[in-house]
């Protein structure tokens, strides 16, 4: 979970070891890796390390005088290809003031992560870290009774567990945000972090100082969106509207006002995703769909999530929308199990290596989300792509229309009609070769397009992503240039 680096040092049974133990140290972090903010200071030294040895990897224990610097670290082998991984990135703890069951503790929310099968989790609590700290300081404290020998029955089994998840599931550490007029803003961070720095940044986003462990959403006058996901950014985090479509959302549904500012809050570059509570829904209405780059006032396409924002361990019977640990989960499309390669999925434009998790159904079907939605000005569909008719041509053409505009996805191997059956690409190998060359060699300036296949109801289709042109007009034949207006492509005009 947190990670640190240590030296080796004698065991209690050791030779070198006496009854009275001194604190193990190792040295400080160096300033650029985990640098001092505006506020208070980093210069004091860790006193403690320990490190608890696991069957796939290390869990690392660090304590720092004078703060509440602490990593817990897990390596987490499984770099290579990519495969889903399930994600919550919205869990609340006791920590939070509005905590619906007080009783619940650290370890009970890592076991429910652990049943529900979870990869990463993020411990959100409103405007502190108080909660990762805890969990922090518990584990600190169990080790360092299992150090001295003197573990009960009970507080050897309780670390035996935090072993056994922190081997199974990365706990990134981050907070929830309360931005002026209410928006809420979830900051998630690298397991790297400190608890230390995660407090200076919440000092700068003007958290008072008497607030930080409140966990309370009501902490008075502190900073706008923009400056706030500004903030979050520049300091390495994620940062992720949150239940952007509902209460406190920046999408300000149901509220009076909007415009210019509504549109801002949403398509902000420090902004990296929208957490929505309607991932699951379909049709041209949901968010998902208006966040798609197909609105002339939203052009920036947003990847859009969905967290459980567990303010309890499980389920309540009697609120379907009071949610626990893991009831609405993400599958992230993951080479490895780490905060950097979660980020450079939410930094990317391949929209479809995020899904709604379904347990015990049929994975979710990127294709056909996109065929109810139909053609648009982001997207079209072509169920073939022969040189005889000009069907390919019709691609290319299409490939040119969007980089002239604000780029979009093209699929090929179904119709746009999601009543009819995919026809899908039979060798989407040499497919992807042929319109690769294709491209090269009818489209100027050059233009970088990403093209690869889905499944879709058994089919093969191939999808290609064509980004926003940098160097407009872009032409077919050098001289022929087409445009995207709603739906379709055209020639554009002499005044275009």
């Amino acid at each position: 979970m947190w990670r640190g680096k240590a030296t080796r040092t004698p065991s209690p049974s050791s030779p070198a070891s006496s009854s009275a133990l001194p604190p193990r140290s190792f040295p400080g972090r160096s300033s650029d890796r985990f640098p001092c903010r505006s506020r208070g200071d980093c210069s004091s030294q860790p006193e403690l390390l320990a490190i608890l040895p696991t069957d796939k990897g290390l869990l690392i224990i660090s304590h720092y005088v004078g703060g509440k610097d602490f990593n817990l670290s897990k390596d987490k082998s499984g770099k290579g290809r990519a495969s889903w991984r399930r994600v919550d990135l919205h869990i609340h703890t006791p920590a939070s003031a509005c905590y619906a069951e007080p009783n619940v503790t650290y370890l009970d929310i890592l076991r429910k992560a652990g049943e529900k099968g979870l990869d990463i989790i993020a411990i959100t609590d409103h405007n502190t870290v108080a909660g990762c700290a805890a969990m922090a300081k518990e584990i600190e404290e169990l080790t360092l009774l299992e150090r001295l020998n003197r573990l009960r029955a009970q507080e050897k089994q309780h670390l035996e567990e935090y072993r056994r998840l922190g081997d199974k599931i990365l706990v990134l550490p981050g907070f929830e945000f309360t931005a002026t007029l209410g928006f809420h803003i979830l900051g998630i961070f690298s397991e790297k972090t400190s608890i230390r720095e995660l407090e200076h940044i919440l000092l700068d986003l003007n958290i008072p100082p008497d607030k930080l462990d409140a966990g309370s959403t009501e902490v008075g006058a502190t900073t706008d969106v923009l400056t706030a996901y500004r903030i979050i950014d520049e300091a390495g985090g994620l940062v992720i509207a949150a239940h952007a479509n509902s209460s406190n959302g920046v999408a300000m549904q149901g509220l009076s006002f909007g415009g210019q500012t509504k549109i801002a809050y949403t398509q902000d570059p420090h902004l990296h995703a929208l957490e929505v509570t309607d991932l699951e829904k379909k049709g041209r209405r949901t968010t998902a769909s208006f966040y798609s780059g197909s609105k002339p006032e939203s052009p920036r396409r947003m990847h859009c999530i969905q967290g459980s924002d567990a303010h309890r361990l499980n389920r309540d019977p009697h609120d379907k929308n009071a949610l626990g640990v893991g009831d609405r989960v993400t599958e992230v499309l993951l080479p490895e199990v780490s905060f950097e390669a979660l980020k450079a999925v939410f930094l990317g434009d391949d929209f479809a290596r995020t899904r709604p998790y379904r347990p015990a159904k049929a994975p979710f079907d990127h294709v056909r989300a996109a065929r109810e939605q139909g053609p648009s000005i982001v997207q079209s569909f072509h169920e073939s792509m022969t040189k005889k008719g000009g069907r390919l041509h019709a691609i290319i053409c299409d490939v040119v229309a969007f980089a002239n505009a604000n780029g979009g996805v093209i699929y090929v191997g179904a119709r746009a009609d999601p009543k009819v059956p995919p026809v899908g690409i039979s060798n989407p190998e040499e497919a992807i070769g042929l319109l690769k060359a294709e491209i090269q060699r009818k489209v100027t300036p050059p233009l970088d397009v990403t093209i690869d296949s889905l499944e879709s109801e058994g089919k093969k289709i191939i999808r290609l992503v064509v980004p926003k042109g940098s160097d407009v007009p872009y032409a077919v034949d050098g001289t022929k240039i087409y445009v995207r207006s709603e739906s379709e492509t055209s020639l554009a005009l002499r005044d275009e």
